[in-house]
């Protein structure tokens, strides 16, 4: 492997609890090491006929002009328009083929990284999520498929051009080892003069982005609050840091860049008149005084093209840091063998869910059975762990301690993608995908008309549906229509119930609802239960347990009371705590009605 990917593969790794073996990074640079060998292959050529205009030269002024043979100059003409000819062709094969290697790398690990970026959001709650590993692939493959890759293939061929020069006279051969040293101590000044202002440049304008990327989701806040001035200035420090590193890597950069390019110029013009001072002494031809000077240029240009793409060379590696730290960090999803169709039994058994920086877990000890077809409701102060109780059961946190099963086997060891269809889920906060309103209920399934329409109904927002401009195909997000949040989140209710599936799991789902809303989603449940599905509700409101059949209260992270909802609703009657957590007037019908303000803590 060439210097350049032998920089960027084998850099030591930050200490972190990595898998043994190469990362998947570096296996797929290795799968694309025989089109490196194939464009090295093709540099050999290349390099041999980059001596055509050394040696044409020398051929013009020892043989033509000594001999004045007409023919004989155009002969050599042809041959070297030819030859040049066939060098510009192997050079945009060469170049074609990295761009094809590079377009390799993304086929082989592109799904690789967007799997591991959402991974990587799940297990960090988010807090974590960012699309700059995408934007690391793409300073990869632009590097690998860039003029910069270029030069290390051709930097093995230096001391074979320092050689010619030997041949030519000893002092020629003494000229390009002392300016090649001369260079390479510029590219090694380069290296340490701006390795760390690039490296906290980009970390600071990573923060810096996904700092205004937090905003943005939050831009209604901030513009009715008038916090824009403030947070504007926050971002302009952090701006003004990367502006400021930048810059400052850029002058040492470009300092070294024109000392080197100054440098090149001008030893390639002394040397013209080393080889004339040779050439009056009668020590070498005349046609080696041009050859000379040509040959030079042509030993130092891949130094030189190294120094004046070190910025791009530094870019890439950063790159491909933070990417092998991500891909060794987040192992790949294994596949795994289908389970029989689900039927709904959610048990959990000593489950503990710990975040880090915090010292008590979130969920603490949690033990709870739900029989298959039964509707329970998650019920507790703010902060109690409902929300992440209500995810754990579906796998998106992994477990510290215990296990989340479903039909009793374990949730991690389902297949992912055979469990999403007979699993329903509406966050706390919901977000509809770009796409039209049909895809967005059918998960970007296949859409099919009917099952579309039965989830909808089922949501009670049919009607609601045929109102927009394009009824089911009307695009949503980019550059489509705008939803209210209760639109929105009774479009989420229709998709987490899309296609029957065997669990549904509804985190306050009536946050966002009207009294219609309520009433519809309640008609919802209930249809859920004629079905046989379990349902599991994270509600603060009271009008909700109506239709349940179970009431779980969940206090600082584990289950302080469980059963039949009449028996839990009596037993918080007779504790003395805020009238919030009292049993409500009526509840024991279900249809009795209920101020919709009413609130369980």
């Amino acid at each position: 492997m060439n210097g350049s990917l032998a920089s960027i593969s084998g850099m030591s790794t930050p200490t972190t609890d990595f898998t043994n073996g190469p990362s998947d990074l570096r296996q797929a640079l290795g799968a694309c090491r025989g089109s490196f060998l194939t464009t090295a292959f093709f540099s050999f050529f290349v390099n041999v006929l980059m001596l055509v205009p050394t040696l044409y030269m020398l051929a013009i002024y020892d043989r033509v002009l000594m001999s004045g043979s007409e023919s004989t100059l155009m002969m050599l003409s042809l041959i070297t328009v030819f030859l040049f000819f066939v060098l510009g062709g192997l050079e945009w094969v060469r170049s074609r083929m990295l761009v094809a290697t590079s377009a390799r790398l993304d086929e082989q690990l592109g799904d690789r990284v967007f799997d591991a970026v959402f991974t990587q959001s799940l297990t960090s709650s988010g807090a974590a999520a960012t699309a700059q590993p995408m934007n690391d692939m793409v300073q990869i493959r632009q590097f690998l498929s860039g003029q910069g890759l270029l030069a290390f293939f051709d930097a093995p061929w230096i001391p074979i051009y320092v050689g010619l020069m030997f041949l030519f006279h000893l002092y020629f051969g003494a000229v390009a080892v002392l300016s090649m040293l001369l260079l390479g101590a510029l590219a090694i000044w380069n290296e340490v003069a701006t390795r760390a202002d690039m490296a906290e440049a980009n970390r600071e304008s990573i923060e810096a982005t996904q700092f205004v990327q937090r905003n943005l989701r939050n831009a209604e806040v901030v513009e009715a609050m008038g916090m824009l001035p403030r947070l504007r200035a926050r971002w302009q420090v952090r701006q003004t840091k990367v502006l400021t590193l930048q810059s400052r890597a850029s002058a040492k950069a470009g300092l070294i860049n024109a000392l080197s390019r100054t440098f090149r110029l001008t030893v390639q013009s002394l040397v013209l008149g080393l080889g004339a001072y040779l050439a009056i002494h009668n020590e070498i031809s005349a046609g080696l005084v041009i050859s000379g000077s040509i040959l030079l240029g042509r030993a130092l240009a891949p130094l030189d093209q190294m120094i004046g793409g070190w910025r791009g060379f530094l870019g890439a590696r950063e790159a491909y840091r933070r990417l092998d730290i991500l891909l060794r960090t987040i192992p790949e999803r294994e596949s795994r063998m289908a389970l029989p169709a689900l039927r709904g039994r959610v048990t959990l058994e000593g489950l503990v869910i710990a975040v880090p920086g915090r010292t008590e877990p979130i969920l603490n000890e949690i033990t709870l059975t739900i029989e298959p077809g039964t509707t329970v409701a998650l019920i507790g102060p703010s902060a109690a762990g409902k929300s992440t109780l209500a995810r754990a059961m579906l796998g998106l946190y992994p477990p510290a301690h215990g296990r989340a099963c479903l039909d009793g086997a374990d949730i991690l060891n389902w297949d992912r993608i055979q469990l999403g269809e007979s699993i329903g889920y509406l966050p706390q906060d919901v977000e509809l995908l770009d796409g039209t309103v049909a895809e967005n209920i059918s998960r970007f399934g296949e859409v099919d008309a009917k099952r579309v329409t039965e989830a909808a109904q089922w949501a009670g927002i049919h009607e609601m549906v045929l109102t927009l401009p394009q009824a089911y195909d009307t695009p949503l997000i980019g550059g489509g229509v705008a939803l209210s949040a209760g639109q929105q989140q009774r479009i989420g209710i229709a998709r987490a119930i899309y296609g029957r599936p065997r669990v549904v799991v509804l985190d306050e789902p009536n946050a966002n609802l009207d009294m219609a809303g309520d009433t519809a989603l309640m008609a919802t449940i209930q249809q859920l239960q004629r079905d046989g599905c379990t349902v599991v509700v994270v509600t603060h409101r009271t009008n909700v347990l109506q239709v349940v059949q179970k009431i779980a209260m969940i206090i600082g992270g584990k289950v302080a009371r469980y059963g039949p909802r009449e028996e839990v609703l009596a037993a918080m009657a007779k504790l003395p705590q805020p009238p919030s957590l009292a049993r409500p007037n009526g509840l024991g019908s279900r249809g009795s009605g209920m101020p919709e303000s009413q609130e369980v803590a």
